[in-house]
């Protein structure tokens, strides 16, 4: 009697166990371990605050974010809403930061550390709106939006007038003089832009606006400048001497006295006249 084949069956029990593998093979699989099922609310807020002071502000949020979401309540879940503002601001999202300090302002107004809250707000609108300030000369200046840096100015406003003795005061006033002191010059740049194209009134109406809202500015002395030169070119010569004999009182060392005094006495031409050092 012939021996049989033994290999048919091998092949055959090969065959079955690859398709009972391929069925199967993810069950073969482990499955993904959460690292942090276990997690506590201090190891939470420990493990997103080491992220969050070495930089990596992805891994901060999501550990912040988590924390919330576990454990709402108690005083880290407070501790990671003032954490996720600064790593929203940090990772770039500032509408995501304000609406984070919005949310904890308005959950927890007498929070210990509410202020800071206030002080991040304007510290993002900081951050948007210095780029601004920092390109003082655009091509069309009139036309920048200013609004980032207006609100900083009124977040820390804010800041210094609730919380006196917040230990954010001091930089947040330094700011606001950083604010004020530039946006004052962006809009003596402003009324020049305007005086170069002749439009002397939207000129004169800048310099006035410089003179109501930024007394006491460095650009003061400019927005007088503009506006005695407007007057000269509207022909108001009574309106230019009495703005000249303002510049003179104040800033009797301004480098615009004798040109603008030559100008008004007819001892040079208005087209020579230089002011901020272009010709207008």
């Amino acid at each position: 009697m012939p021996e049989r084949n033994p290999f048919p069956r091998v092949k055959f029990l090969l065959a079955t166990l690859l398709a009972l593998a391929g069925l199967s093979s993810c069950a073969w699989l482990p499955e993904q371990i959460d690292l942090t099922a276990n997690w506590s609310p201090e190891q939470f807020y420990t493990e997103a605050k080491q992220a969050l002071d070495g930089g990596n502000y992805q891994t901060a949020i999501e550990h912040f974010e988590t924390l919330q979401a576990r454990y709402p309540f108690g005083r880290y879940a407070q501790q990671a809403q003032l954490g996720l503002i600064y790593a929203y601001y940090k990772d770039g999202q500032p509408d995501v930061a304000i609406a984070a300090a919005d949310r904890f302002i308005s959950m927890h107004p007498r929070h210990p550390f509410v202020d800071y809250a206030y002080y991040l707000k304007g510290r993002v609108n900081f951050s948007r709106g210095v780029g601004m300030i920092e390109r003082l000369l655009p091509n069309d200046p009139a036309k920048t939006d200013t609004s980032s840096a207006l609100q900083s100015f009124n977040d820390f406003a804010e800041l210094v007038q609730r919380f006196p003795d917040s230990k954010y005061a001091k930089d947040a006033q330094q700011r606001m003089l950083f604010l004020r002191n530039n946006l004052a010059a962006y809009e003596v740049n402003v009324a020049d832009y305007y005086m170069r194209r002749k439009a002397y009134v939207a000129a004169l109406n800048r310099a006035k606006y410089v003179l109501e809202n930024y007394s006491r500015t460095p650009a003061v002395v400019d927005a007088l400048a503009v506006m005695t030169r407007a007057y000269v070119e509207m022909d108001l010569n009574d309106l230019a001497e009495d703005t000249l004999r303002v510049l003179k009182l104040n800033y009797p060392d301004s480098p615009y006295i004798p040109p603008l005094t030559a100008l008004l006495n007819g001892q040079e031409e208005r087209s020579s006249f230089q002011l901020f050092g272009r010709r207008s």
